[in-house]
């Protein structure tokens, strides 16, 4: 749990000092973030998701998996409007050390993992999209982060009552 907490902790100093945050991300640049982010959530989700014996969490988990890939085609097909092309998205070291050790754990430590780690990434998340619904360069991928901001404004609400 410890380490939970410490990762969580690097993810947000790690969003915080990121290049991205000093100057506006290229439309390829936020397509590639944005797509990371949301593979992350769906790929936690569907970790607790298998133990998870808690009803509430088990809701959370089940929208974030709905949402995300939701998300993900808002902003492909917006990419495709806007003529960007970007690979397809992959989980960065720090997002994979973070699903390691959400499958290391089980049971209630997995849940406590999970929402802390929820907590982190979607503070992140939430500072992405709204730089990019401000000052991105691309108006379909502009509208599409706009329309994120308060469907992750909403999660985190939900994660602070957890």
């Amino acid at each position: 749990m410890m380490k939970t907490l410490m990762i969580s902790v690097a993810l947000g100093a790690v969003a915080l000092a990121s290049p991205a945050f000093a100057q506006v991300m290229t439309p390829a640049e936020y397509v590639m973030t944005a797509g990371a982010s949301d593979l992350y959530e769906i790929t936690a989700s569907r970790t607790v998701l298998e133990t998870t014996q808690n009803p509430q969490l088990r809701d959370f988990a089940q929208m974030m998996v709905a949402d995300h890939n939701k998300s993900t085609a808002d902003v492909k097909a917006a990419a495709t409007r806007s003529h960007v092309r970007a690979a397809p998205p992959k989980l960065d070291p720090l997002q994979q050390e973070l699903v390691a050790e959400l499958r290391a754990e089980n049971g209630a430590a997995r849940d406590a993992a999970y929402i802390a780690q929820q907590k982190a990434s979607h503070g992140q998340a939430l500072n992405v999209q709204k730089a990019y619904a401000m000052e991105g360069t691309a108006p379909a991928l502009k509208s599409a982060a706009s329309a994120i901001v308060p469907v992750v404004e909403q999660h985190i609400a939900m994660l602070m009552k957890m």
